[in-house]
């Protein structure tokens, strides 16, 4: 199952860039095993449009077309929390149904596109806080790899 991840905003090169790209080589090699793939970024440009709502239906369009389709998850604060067990638990329950590929959505500074919100198959929350889309970037690569862990049994998570 190939996992992508489409962002609206871009990294500048740096630490949080490299922790990303870090976190996600290390969910490619740990995923090959588990059928688990890509673990690629698509970085989008901000929308100019002059009102929230058009910059938030301006960038649905774009984040759209930026994914394969399957399954769409997308990290919003009113979203469900879940634990790392349970988002493993999850992305295997869909590799294991056959679903091609599974599509993490990270929004603008604006939010995301409500109707593009409801077509989600799970709004994922890392917390009630907003966060800055680097940070939820370097959260849901770390949380990709460790779900990779979790899935091979591999010591890095150490959870109960």
């Amino acid at each position: 199952m190939r996992i992508a991840i489409a962002a609206v905003g871009r990294m500048k090169a740096g630490p949080e860039r490299e922790l990303v790209a870090r976190y996600l080589d290390r969910a490619t090699a740990t995923g090959r095993p588990l059928a688990l793939t890509g673990f690629e970024v698509t970085e989008l440009a901000e929308s100019r449009a002059a009102g929230a709502a058009a910059r938030k239906a301006e960038e649905a369009r774009a984040l759209r077309a930026a994914l394969p389709g399957g399954v769409l998850i997308m990290l919003d604060e009113r979203g469900r929390s879940m634990g790392s067990d349970a988002f493993a638990a999850q992305l295997a329950r869909w590799r294991d149904d056959g679903r091609a590929s599974v599509g993490f959505v990270i929004g603008g500074a604006d939010g995301i596109d409500p109707d593009f919100l409801r077509t989600a198959d799970l709004a994922l929350s890392f917390s009630p806080m907003v966060w800055p889309h680097q940070l939820v970037r370097i959260m849901l690569a770390e949380q990709l790899y460790r779900a990779t862990t979790i899935l091979a049994g591999h010591p890095y998570h150490r959870g109960e």
